[in-house]
């Protein structure tokens, strides 16, 4: 089926739902010409202890999915953690943290996991799948002046690691091993399959632009 076929199917197809408040993850979909509506999961982020970086954003995802799932809807929902030593490092509690997280990725790699869950809550089936990409993120060297600055802009006190790459955080990146949109909060490439998994097809949500 080619993508005009699928488009033109779109009013049969069930309502896509991006569970989640990120602005981010949503114009990523809106890039790509989507038709979603979004709707805010209420779901404890807390780790387990001890669980890994990739177990806690693949539970949360699902968790995600399941928390706002409705018969006949198909939901997306994702989460996100950069992790340094194994360590993940949330959103920064106050800019003294922010500080302190971007010194600590200051001219050194580190990970960002994002895991994705797609739900399609059928009648009478309910079919999930969910999974997680991994890319390396390599930081340039930091001043302390550059530090500040970025403090000062305020994009790192919502952001999982305390950056941003799609922002003003993207002048410290040097080079991103995988997938960008990864980075971003919502692996583009990832979603695409793990819908397919569940029987949709991403296209067909989309309006060529």
């Amino acid at each position: 089926m080619t993508a005009t076929d699928a488009i033109g199917r779109a009013a049969h197809l069930p309502p896509l739902v991006l569970a989640s408040a990120s602005p981010r993850r949503a114009e990523l979909l809106r890039l790509l010409g989507a038709r979603f509506v979004t709707r805010t999961p209420d779901v404890d982020e807390a780790p387990v202890p001890g669980e890994d970086p990739v177990a806690h954003v693949r539970r949360l995802a699902a968790e995600k999915a399941r928390a706002v799932a409705r018969p006949g809807e198909l939901i997306v929902a994702a989460d996100t953690t950069v992790a340094l030593d194994g360590e993940p490092l949330g959103k920064p509690r106050d800019d003294a943290d922010a500080r302190a997280v971007l010194r600590r990725l200051s001219g050194r790699s580190h990970l960002v996991h994002t895991a994705v869950a797609v739900r399609h809550h059928g009648t009478p089936v309910t079919a999930t799948a969910v999974g997680v990409a991994t890319s390396e993120v390599a930081f340039t060297p930091l001043s302390e002046s550059a530090i500040e600055w970025y403090v000062a802009t305020g994009e790192p006190s919502d952001k999982a690691g305390g950056y941003g790459v799609q922002g003003a955080g993207g002048l410290f990146v040097a080079s991103i091993s995988g997938s960008p949109t990864n980075v971003i909060g919502l692996p583009l490439p990832l979603l695409a399959a793990l819908l397919s998994e569940v029987g949709a097809d991403l296209l067909a949500y989309c309006r060529p632009r």
